[in-house]
């Protein structure tokens, strides 16, 4: 390593006559032996410590004071170096066989494409998915492109400490984060009314944590080439448990599997009539429309991805589901995104019916419509026509902060309803002056919402009697 004169000299010790230690620059050379001058051969009179990069030979052999200031700096480099990231490993598969029990174990989950085991490998817990290779890849390539992505970083990002190959098949190992998707966190089939997010703010956050995410991957992980999570929908988003904060899962996941194709050529002849030779998988609800066409993943797909996921987030609903058709006896498709566009049309007064009803009307109206915007610009069918993450992330993030003031200023729980909507209790609008006037006054905003709020907390029969109670008022 170079030093300049000025920093040889700070570490360069006193003479031997000297009554006591001094880091002022000596008017004596210092001894000069081939040690002194490389790092990579110490002396063999002298041991140096494998995390040491201070040279023996800058060092007086009697001065204990220097012997201590070596040992305090190799301690200090050691517990740097314990706090940087690891290198990443290729694990044996016998290592793999052995944390899961040969695959014996009770899987942490399984689906269609991936199954995966929560274990515990070289003493620590991760999170082991398998996954089948879609395309070959050379081992070179396949050791670049895990240096590269385990040294990527991101609060946001689940981190990827390694792989393992057998056969046609690509163990990826997770570090395990507790928490739980945010499938569950938005809808728990146990208690429907019962939702985590239950704030305006935390819903934000949660869609600030995916953007910069997501914006990470693709525009600064440091690949050279661009990078595609390809995987992006609301099973895969894992909110943290006590900071509720969210993390991606599956980084790197379509780059070791072969799911993004680098061929220039081949993607620009890969069409309808040649998508048979390619196994198209996605999740129904959040592929885009030319990926279902092509098959080719690209990052204006994760761009649509992420809208949908925004949209569940904001109204608690399904991506996709069907209904069944009382009328025809058959089923109605019912979409996020459809809905979402006609609140949009309907204005501020669509968007707030449009918005989850377990955050009681406690949110912004105007930053909640813009959102939804953002969102279905990010699901436009035409991809030339959807921004790129670094646009949207910024958006999201202004969005959070305009958020942060509106609840400072009101100054209240962002969980306590504290709008002004229409609402219908026992098919009543208690907000209409013609069917409650007791309501209305000079404290008519604060009366209502605590109404609402009581009557969630009353049987059936005691409605029954309030609602005739409010009739005849």
């Amino acid at each position: 390593m170079c030093r300049s004169k000025k920093s040889t000299d700070v570490i360069r010790p006193r003479s031997s006559n000297s009554k006591g230690p001094s880091f002022s620059p000596s008017s004596q050379k210092p001894k000069t032996s081939k040690s002194s001058s490389s790092l990579s051969q110490p002396s063999s009179s002298t041991s140096i410590t494998k995390n040491s990069v201070l040279s023996s030979g800058y060092f007086d052999n009697n001065s204990s004071y220097y012997n201590s200031f070596s040992t305090q700096a190799s301690k200090n480099l050691s517990s740097i170096r314990d706090s940087l990231p690891e290198n990443p490993h290729i694990y044996d598969f016998s290592d793999i066989c052995s944390a899961t029990n040969n695959f014996r174990s009770n899987r942490f989950s399984s689906s269609s494409a991936s199954s995966s085991w929560l274990c515990n490998l070289q003493g620590k817990q991760v999170v082991i998915f398998q996954r089948k290779m879609r395309r070959p890849i050379e081992l070179a390539d396949l050791v670049h492109k895990l240096s590269v992505i385990c040294r990527s970083h991101h609060s946001s990002l689940i981190k990827l400490l390694g792989v393992s190959l057998s056969g046609n098949y690509v163990y990826l190992v997770y570090e395990y984060v507790h928490g739980v998707n945010l499938r569950d966190c938005l809808r728990n089939p146990k208690n429907p009314s019962f939702s985590v997010l239950s704030s305006w703010i935390s819903r934000m956050q949660i869609a600030a944590d995916i953007a910069s995410g997501l914006d990470y991957i693709h525009h600064c992980s440091g690949l050279e080439t661009s990078f595609t999570h390809n995987h992006i929908k609301i099973t895969s988003i894992i909110v943290a448990e006590g900071s509720l904060m969210a993390k991606i899962c599956h980084f790197g996941t379509a780059e070791l599997c072969g799911e993004v194709t680098k061929d220039e050529e081949s993607s620009k002849t890969l069409g309808r009539s040649k998508s048979k030779v390619m196994k198209i998988e996605g999740t129904r609800g959040y592929m885009a429309p030319e990926l279902q066409f092509t098959g080719l993943v690209t990052q204006k797909c994760d761009v649509y991805a992420f809208g949908v996921v925004i949209l569940e987030l904001l109204s608690g609903k399904e991506a996709l589901k069907f209904l069944v058709d009382e009328e025809s006896g058959g089923y109605q498709r019912v979409s996020v995104i459809d809905t979402a566009r006609e609140a949009a049309a309907g204005g501020s007064a669509g968007v707030r019916t449009w918005i989850d009803r377990r955050l009681k009307d406690s949110f912004p109206v105007d930053v909640a419509e813009k959102m939804v915007l953002v969102a279905l610009e990010c699901v436009e069918e035409d991809p030339k026509k959807r921004p790129d993450m670094d646009k949207v992330a910024g958006q999201v993030s202004k969005l959070y902060l305009d958020s942060k003031n509106w609840a400072d200023n009101i100054g209240l729980p962002t969980d306590i309803s504290v709008s002004i909507a229409p609402r219908q209790i026992l098919g009543i609008d208690v907000t209409s002056p013609s069917h409650c006037p007791f309501l209305f006054g000079s404290t008519q905003h604060a009366i209502v919402n605590v109404v609402i709020n009581l009557f969630e907390e009353f049987s059936e029969f005691q409605l029954a009697g309030i609602r005739r109670s409010l009739i005849n008022a």
